[in-house]
């Protein structure tokens, strides 16, 4: 894999991982917790990240950039049902805002420059099949992280919701008596 192109899918992994990290931080230092949505566009988040992950692992191949691209899709889908629900005056918003655009439409514009990123990364070329590729320490830290943070995910997802169906406004976590 040219090494543009490796660098530019581990600034992908790096920078998914910080948006996952700033979602956690609203939800543990905000005390925000992530409503159905939020949780649809973290696992966005997380499966995008893993198309990147695999391209750092065994290099670029058109598979990943497509997992990538749906991932992307999805999580534009979720967070602009979101903006939506939210983009009527008077209709209230959910969660705080950063530099005055809520997570949700930060979601929407990220998800849209990672389908942009994805084109720019296809123009550049593909390597031919069988290439061979070796992963480095910052490509496996990286890698490393985002599956942490989806492991920590799926934990706090459960200590939320419990085995039923997440609450459309949630206020506290199910495993601690809602």
């Amino acid at each position: 894999m040219p090494r543009l192109v490796e660098l530019a899918n581990l600034l992908a992994v790096l920078g998914l991982g910080v948006v996952l990290l700033a979602a956690y931080g609203f939800q543990f230092a905000l005390g925000e917790l992530p409503c159905p949505l939020c949780t649809l566009q973290r696992i966005a988040f997380a499966l995008t990240a893993f198309g990147f992950v695999m391209n750092l692992r065994f290099g670029a191949k058109p598979a990943h950039y497509g997992l990538i691209i749906l991932a992307a899709l999805f999580g534009m889908t979720a967070s602009g049902r979101q903006v939506m629900l939210h983009i009527v005056p008077g209709s209230g918003a959910y969660g705080s805002a950063v530099l005055g655009l809520h997570f949700y439409t930060w979601a929407f514009i990220l998800f849209g420059l990672v389908v942009l990123g994805v084109a720019v990364l296809l123009l550049m070329g593909v390597p031919a099949a069988g290439t061979r590729h070796q992963t480095d320490v910052p490509a496996k830290a990286a890698a490393f992280l985002v599956i942490a943070l989806v492991l920590a995910n799926a934990v706090t997802t459960f200590v939320q919701c419990g085995p039923i169906e997440c609450p459309d406004d949630p206020t506290s976590y199910w495993l601690f008596g809602r």
